[in-house]
């Protein structure tokens, strides 16, 4: 269960305030963004990545207008064994096809003390519309190692939306997600949470947090999770 278990957690990058926000400050000019904050938990795809315990995290991005965008993003990380840091390294572009606007890219995820070897490159490719006042998209991504060393082809699809409050800072944003393995180990999430612009800089945020297979653990249970992020 150990085994299935870190290799389920060997990733990163979801919907929430603190996971990956890589496309998220790619409609600036050409110039760098940074970003830094931390929450009460790190979620990926429903599971906690520091065992139901607070995360921190900072990243740099070099921005191309909307056109595309690359950038590494950092974490605290505990999988119950040596690896304590999550470094991603990533690099997309993002089209537009009237009001489709697209997101093509790959992401390595790497760990550091990692004796286990977990690292591994996932592809994404994922699309947004705008709905009246609403987003909403899907996304896709890939990978044929997702375990490491045990090269097992993982594959996870979203359908996501946000859409803000009228006449106010908040917003409402879910997500429903599937993660499928070649092998046991598949469940559904699902995430539904609030944020609030307390400037155009910095912003909070307030989520439910779930999956399908509460037999895996604690690290796959319901919980809220709270965080805060800023860009500079």
């Amino acid at each position: 269960m150990k085994s299935l278990k870190l290799s389920l957690l060997a990733a990163a990058g979801a919907l929430s305030l603190a996971g990956v926000a890589h496309a998220d400050d790619a409609g600036r000019p050409l110039g760098l963004v940074l970003n830094a904050g931390g929450a009460t938990d790190y979620m990926f795809r429903g599971v906690s990545q520091t065992q139901n315990e607070p995360q921190v995290f900072a990243g740099a991005d070099v921005t191309l207008g909307k056109i595309g965008y690359a950038g590494t993003w950092w974490s605290n990380i505990d999988f119950g064994d040596s690896a304590d840091t999550e470094y991603d390294l990533y690099f997309g572009l993002k089209p537009t096809l009237g009001p489709v606007t697209f997101d093509f890219g790959a992401i390595r995820y790497g760990y550091l003390k990692d004796h286990n070897d977990w690292s591994y490159w996932e592809a994404k490719a994922a699309g947004s519309v705008p709905v009246g006042p609403a987003t909403v998209g899907a996304a896709f991504y890939y990978s044929p190692n997702a375990t490491g060393p045990g090269n097992i082809n993982s594959y996870y699809y979203e359908l996501n939306g946000s859409v803000p409050i009228p006449d106010s800072k908040f917003s409402v944003s879910g997500a429903v997600g599937y993660q499928q393995y070649q092998g046991p180990g598949d469940y559904t999430t699902w995430n539904l949470g609030v944020g609030y612009a307390v400037t155009d800089k910095i912003g909070l945020d307030f989520r439910y947090w779930d999956t399908s297979e509460h037999d895996f653990g604690k690290i796959y249970h319901a919980r809220f999770v709270a965080g805060i992020k800023a860009t500079f």
